[in-house]
């Protein structure tokens, strides 16, 4: 076998320390594949060749490896965004972790501004990603009907996820995924500022509760995030393999039907 050469070198270790350094990244290369460390390489490969190019032209100095030529969507600008459409325009154009490299498109959410209830699912699939929307497909068609179920049809709700952007093959979002994705569903929920959250599956209740019950003891409850009541409750795709679980759904939806009515104290089952 050939030995690598020293810009081989130098990328793979550029490639590395980029991996490493972004924000506890390290458990992503457990997971990458090796399409992905490709694309990794060739964006290093680019980066080390456009800092050689730029120094020779006069306009600065070469870019240290691992670093991006763009500037990180930071904190304070995802806590300044005057609306949902500067929220997402941030999204569009976020690296705060890997996944923006391998997402065909950002999934940001979409709905009413005004919704009274916020839906939200763990992260975007397959036709997700593909259509730069949330809870599409079969999954989405069963969503759209368990809302009509307690007169709320889908264009009168938000619909969006915890990550904005596709884990590879659907595994499990990261924590490091997660803690760069949720200051944007943090400011979403401010500009909407909703009566009630519905965290559809498991990984999306855990996450917004911090906790790692079950999600039948998280169920029948009201909880909170952020400040704001939450619902926990299977997952439409969990539905589709699982029809029994249709009608405790159901059930919880119409909590969260008796709490937008007033009938039933948002309060009163505090968890």
């Amino acid at each position: 076998m050939k030995p690598p050469d020293a810009e081989a070198r130098t990328l793979a270790r550029a490639f590395l320390e980029q991996t490493l350094s972004a924000e506890g990244n390290a458990l992503m290369l457990e997971h990458a594949t090796r399409e992905e460390i490709v694309r990794g390489l060739t964006a290093a490969r680019r980066r080390a060749r456009s800092g050689i190019a730029a120094a020779a032209d006069g306009d600065g100095a070469p870019a240290e490896a691992g670093t991006s030529p763009d500037p990180a969507v930071t904190g304070p600008m995802i806590g300044e965004a005057p609306d949902l459409a500067s929220l997402a325009a941030l999204v569009a154009a976020c690296s705060r972790c890997t996944l923006h490299q391998s997402r065909k498109n950002p999934v940001f959410g979409e709905g009413a501004a005004n919704a009274r209830v916020v839906c939200v699912g763990e992260a975007p699939g397959k036709h997700e990603d593909e259509t730069g929307r949330p809870f599409v497909g079969r999954a989405g068609r069963l969503l759209d009907r368990l809302l009509l179920s307690i007169g709320l049809p889908r264009e009168s709700v938000y619909i969006c996820n915890v990550l904005k952007s596709r884990p590879p093959r659907n595994r499990d979002p990261l924590p490091e995924e997660v803690a760069a994705c949720s200051p944007y569903l943090v400011r979403q929920l401010a500009l909407i500022e909703p009566e009630v959250i519905i965290a559809f599956g498991a990984f999306a209740a855990r996450t917004l509760l911090e906790t790692k019950s079950a999600l039948g003891r998280l169920r029948g409850s009201v909880h909170r995030y952020a400040g704001y009541p939450v619902v926990a409750t299977y997952h439409p795709a969990a539905l589709l393999r699982n029809p029994g679980w249709v009608r405790p759904t159901w059930e919880d939806l119409q909590m969260v039907r008796r709490m937008l009515d007033g009938v039933e104290d948002r309060e009163a089952r505090l968890g």
